[in-house]
């Protein structure tokens, strides 16, 4: 998701960028392999914090969290319940696992997908392999592009992660374990965004994202003490990422030195 990118703005401006791969993925051990816990992963954000205030020449008082997707509802939770964090971005942030299971599971649907949890419960509990579902059906060609391409694609993964170039997908795989969506469908980030000020929050959302929904987000935003600010891009889900990144991040940039730097 470029988020590299993300970091080498923040350093750019002076910052120090602390980024790491989540438990049971990329170069970070944990089993079983691509499950997302949000709360193990929000104690790890914890643990980063630790981690980066005692690195020599880190000033601990001023600590900023940036986080987006999924992990943009970590930050809010972070913002609220961890007061060595000064100063939160959270970009199309995950409002509500449980309306956005069932905008995804509408009808009978859900209830049966809880017959595919209930299976893979038990399987586990006899030792053998979790379930794995696809993050994207029928993903293929995969990374035909050879540089970056970014173009509008709205919400359409199959267009973004087509568009990208091939070398940076080459350890991504295609896949979560089924408990990660019932996982999700638990998660409710946006409950904790009230407690977050006098922290300062900047959102920044698509103007039509459907997977982080931006009504969701406007909703929610509007229960954010001050101080709060708003950023609202053209776009979908992905555009943050492509089109939309250089200002979602200078926006992000600017919140943090006003915030952070010492005046």
């Amino acid at each position: 998701m470029y988020l590299d990118l993300y970091a080498e703005a923040f350093a750019a401006a002076g910052f120090a960028a602390l980024v790491y791969d989540h438990r049971c993925f990329g170069e970070s051990d944990g089993e079983p392999r691509q499950e997302i816990d949000p709360w193990i992963q929000i104690r790890d954000y914890r643990h980063a914090i630790t981690f980066a205030s005692g690195i020599e020449g880190i000033d601990a008082e001023r600590i900023g969290v940036w986080g987006t997707s999924y992990s943009g509802g970590h930050v809010l939770v972070l913002g609220a319940i961890d007061r060595r964090v000064k100063c939160v971005v959270s970009q199309c942030p995950t409002i509500s696992g449980w309306r956005n299971t069932l905008r995804r599971f509408p009808g009978d649907l859900l209830a049966e997908q809880r017959k595919y949890f209930d299976a893979d419960r038990v399987k586990r509990w006899r030792g053998e392999s979790p379930a794995m579902v696809p993050i994207l059906p029928d993903l293929k060609p995969l990374g035909e592009g050879s540089v970056d391409d970014f173009r509008e694609v709205g919400n359409q993964g199959l267009l973004w992660f087509g568009y990208m170039r091939r070398d940076r997908l080459e350890r991504w795989r295609n896949e979560l374990t089924l408990r990660s969506a019932e996982l999700y469908s638990e998660y409710e980030p946006g409950s904790y965004i009230a407690r977050i000020g006098p922290t300062p929050l900047l959102i920044i959302t698509g103007d039509h994202d459907t997977l982080t929904p931006t009504d969701e987000i406007l909703t929610a935003y509007k229960e954010a003490r001050e101080p709060k600010r708003l950023l609202i891009l053209p776009g979908g889900h992905y555009d943050l990422y492509g089109i939309g990144r250089a200002d979602g991040s200078e926006a992000a940039v600017d919140w943090f030195s006003h915030h952070l730097k010492r005046h």
